[in-house]
């Protein structure tokens, strides 16, 4: 039967074991945990925003909460099979964030290992609860306190463009995968009409912001522009010129069947998202197949779809 794996050393690679409030290994390493959440990295670091964005939105992406499937649907195609083919699987899950993917792995039955740079993991604890196949700590993927080849499945969407050297990422993500397992990825995708909009000149100024001040900001171009997008949803032309100026990630044709309030609060978290990280990478889809291939990646596949480029291989 599957177990959970024990915490070790991002250091030393030694086990650790609970001593109440710290993990600490044979050689006297320790590693504080605060509110029941081991603590690899310190609290205030470049995903300080994220780590603000989710828990001001703890919710509002949780298909449980939404009554959706909407991030079922993209978790299932990028891992091609259901979540239920995961039962019995050590599952690495890499950016958890709130618990939007992490929600469904724990669903799916496998033995969920979740990491998160920033205090998000605090609000993905208080939605996933106490579920026994299921366990997080706040660490960076650089140093994560798991040994390499030891998941059945490394799973890391949303979160690669926003790490300091995306191939860097993928190879220590792929590290983790066990001989015959899987990496499952994405990116954002390279794309020039980024750069012809005041998207990138809006975020120049506000990455470099407070949290709490950037956020407040974003809050009141959302409430802006945000009725103008809903008033134009079927204007085509015109809501494209609203495009180049507004700063806004609106999904009004990508989901129409939701109403005005979903797509009001999905803007605001992914518009503070879009506008305040602090590592934006682009890439194509070419670059993430030539990434895989030079960790030497088997049965690689590539998709446009959903963040960018999505893709999974074998090791």
């Amino acid at each position: 039967m599957a177990t959970l794996l024990p915490y070790v050393s991002p250091k030393t690679g030694q086990t650790l074991n609970n001593q109440g409030d710290h993990l600490i290994s044979e050689s006297g390493e320790q590693f504080p945990i605060v509110k029941g959440i081991p603590r690899f990295v310190p609290q205030d670091n470049y995903a300080s925003a994220f780590g603000l964005q989710w828990k001001t939105y703890a919710k509002t992406q949780l298909d449980s909460f939404s009554n959706t499937r909407i991030t079922q649907d993209r978790l299932e195609r990028c891992l091609n099979m259901p979540i239920e083919g995961l039962k019995g699987k050590t599952v690495l899950e890499v950016g958890a964030g709130a618990g939007r993917f992490t929600e469904l792995l724990v669903k799916g039955g496998g033995m969920i290992h979740s990491v998160d740079l920033s205090v998000a993991v605090e609000v993905n604890k208080e939605n996933i609860g106490n579920a026994t196949n299921y366990q997080i700590a706040q660490a960076s993927v650089y140093d994560m306190p798991y040994p390499d080849n030891s998941f059945d499945y490394v799973v890391c969407l949303g979160v690669i463009q926003h790490t300091p050297d995306p191939e860097k990422t993928i190879k220590c993500l792929f590290d983790k995968v066990k001989p015959g397992g899987t990496l499952v990825i994405d990116h954002y995708i390279w794309r020039i009409g980024y750069y012809s909009t005041l998207t990138p000149l809006f975020r120049a100024v506000l990455k470099e912001m407070k949290p709490a001040k950037s956020q407040k900001i974003v809050n009141g171009l959302v409430d802006f522009f945000f009725p103008i997008h809903w008033a134009l949803k079927d204007k085509g032309i015109i809501n494209w010129l609203v495009h180049r100026v507004s700063p806004l990630i609106v999904y009004i044709n990508l989901f129409p069947d939701q109403d005005k309030k979903f797509h009001y609060e999905w803007s605001k978290l992914d518009t503070y998202d879009q506008l305040t990280d602090y590592y934006k990478h682009l890439r194509s889809p070419e670059q993430i197949q030539s990434t895989l291939e030079s960790l030497k990646g088997k049965n690689i596949w590539i998709n446009k779809g959903g963040n960018g480029v999505e893709a999974r291989c074998e090791k």
